[in-house]
């Protein structure tokens, strides 16, 4: 399973506009709440512990004293018969070392407690990393610049002035794998770590069809000319809020150019030296993104199939 896909809740989007089942079931001691300071996850246990930790999800009452009246407050979906709810608590003045859940656990940066947690905590984190991220950066209506409010227990907000709806949106991106033979193309960004290489990625433009912002990107980053584009995997990137569109493109030949923009290199790796760095291997200075990031799960795909 890729990182950050993969959540096990029941969304249950036909509760969200019942405001009366929201609130009950806000207040009821058998939800689970996770906290979310400065976008950062709450997670059980010392900062030290040995993975997987596991998310802090805590009663209602233990944690609603961190946060105001204002706070957003997200309804996640229903684990069996359990809501679960996202609770910003950012105005909370150092929540883990004083106050309620002190002792309880710790907050950790969003990207790396997704790769010390479950797949499936992963994945929750991702939701209520992406939502409330949205709801910070969408206080004032674009439109007429008047403050909105959440409604649909955090699925929507709307102006109190122009009455203009607003909802959380996702960037699609698309990341994809060149190949030719047995080889296939990487690149280092101009703000990657030394010796760091991964497959090609950028926003899919409007009036753009997937394989279009494919073969636009490898042209545009590379040069090169692509042929047929075949779809792979999707992943949720609460970076703030993409969605990683993984395909794989078949090159006309090994003829390519970096843009010199963006990209600092490219280059093709054979099949051989793309298995020793999946495996954690660091070649000639050479090494690929970690588990975490769907790149790998690209290039090892790749790498161990027999074509």
């Amino acid at each position: 399973m890729i990182p950050f896909a993969g959540n096990p809740l029941n969304r249950a989007s036909e509760k969200r506009t019942d405001t009366k089942w929201i609130e009950s079931r806000r207040r009821d001691s058998s939800s689970l709440v996770l906290p979310m300071w400065r976008l950062e996850p709450f997670l059980r246990g010392p900062e030290k512990s040995d993975p997987p930790l596991e998310l802090g999800l805590l009663r209602p009452e233990v944690v609603d004293a961190l946060a105001g009246a204002e706070a957003i407050c997200i309804f996640m979906g229903l684990a069996g018969d359990r809501a679960v709810f996202a609770l910003d608590v950012s105005d909370a003045d150092a929540p883990a070392t004083k106050g309620p859940i002190a002792g309880l656990g710790h907050f950790r940066e969003a990207r790396t407690a997704g790769q010390i947690v479950s797949t499936e905590h992963a994945a929750m984190i991702a939701q209520a990393k992406a939502l409330i991220d949205w709801h910070q950066r969408h206080g004032f209506c674009p439109r007429c610049g008047a403050p909105t409010k959440i409604m649909d227990a955090g699925y929507r907000r709307l102006c109190g002035q122009c009455k203009a709806e607003h909802f959380p949106r996702v960037d699609p991106v698309v990341i994809m794998l060149a190949t030719h033979d047995e080889a296939c193309l990487v690149g280092r960004g101009k703000h990657f770590p030394p010796g760091m290489f991964s497959a090609l990625a950028g926003f899919v433009e409007p009036g753009e069809t997937i394989e279009e912002a494919v073969r636009r990107e490898l042209m545009e980053e590379a040069a090169v000319k692509i042929g047929e584009v075949t779809y792979h995997a999707t992943q949720p990137w609460p970076f703030p809020s993409s969605l990683m569109i993984g395909c794989f493109a078949k090159a006309e030949s090994r003829a390519v150019k970096a843009d010199d923009i963006e990209i600092a290199e490219v280059r093709w790796l054979e099949r051989g030296l793309a298995r020793e760095l999946i495996a954690g291997k660091q070649v000639d200075g050479i090494r690929v993104p970690p588990p975490i990031a769907i790149a790998y799960h690209l290039i090892r795909t790749w790498a161990l199939s027999e074509q």
